[in-house]
């Protein structure tokens, strides 16, 4: 598996060689945007993940920290803890996991243990990301599992309902 892919000459806005997004990977993004909707309207930080295996979704979340009481309960969390469920192995092996926002270093250690091939997140998160914005635990060569990585897949839809979420409660 290949760390943050470099295309030729092509970087993403956070500074990161990207690996180039396939055609599958807006349809599912959408769906990640649908799940950060509903978590919005329960109150939470609009974001919503999947882990996609094979073409076929096996798993879902969006955020729900407040909601559950559980700080770790992030949308990637909520998603892999539901795709293990399903398969009965905490190893996400040849899984996608789709994300609205880039994934923080809590979820990116759970992704690299999940053993999860692929992240594609929307929008960057330059106060906690973890896959180039503020720290890419997927660069680190000493970590015995390896992520490829694409960024900014509808970065501005995904972008835009977090900001809507904001201004609403300011």
């Amino acid at each position: 598996m290949v760390i943050c892919q470099t295309l030729e000459g092509v970087t993403d806005d956070i500074g990161v060689g990207r690996a180039q997004p396939t055609v599958a990977d807006e349809k599912h993004m959408r769906k990640a945007l649908d799940l950060a909707h509903s978590g919005g309207e329960q109150g939470e930080v609009p974001v919503g993940a999947l882990v996609v295996r094979d073409g076929e979704v096996i798993g879902e979340g969006y955020n729900a920290p407040i909601s559950i009481r559980d700080p770790s309960a992030h949308a990637e969390i909520q998603a892999m803890r539901a795709a293990a469920e399903q398969i009965g192995n905490y190893r996400l092996t040849g899984a996608t996991l789709y994300v609205t926002l880039e994934p923080c270093a809590m979820c990116a250690g759970a992704i690299i243990h999940a053993r999860i091939s692929r992240v594609v997140f929307g929008a960057a998160d330059p106060k906690t990301g973890a896959c180039g914005s503020v720290v890419d635990l997927f660069a680190e060569r000493r970590l015995n599992h390896h992520t490829e990585v694409v960024g900014g897949v509808l970065t501005d839809e995904c972008g835009e309902v977090l900001k809507r979420f904001f201004q609403a409660r300011r």
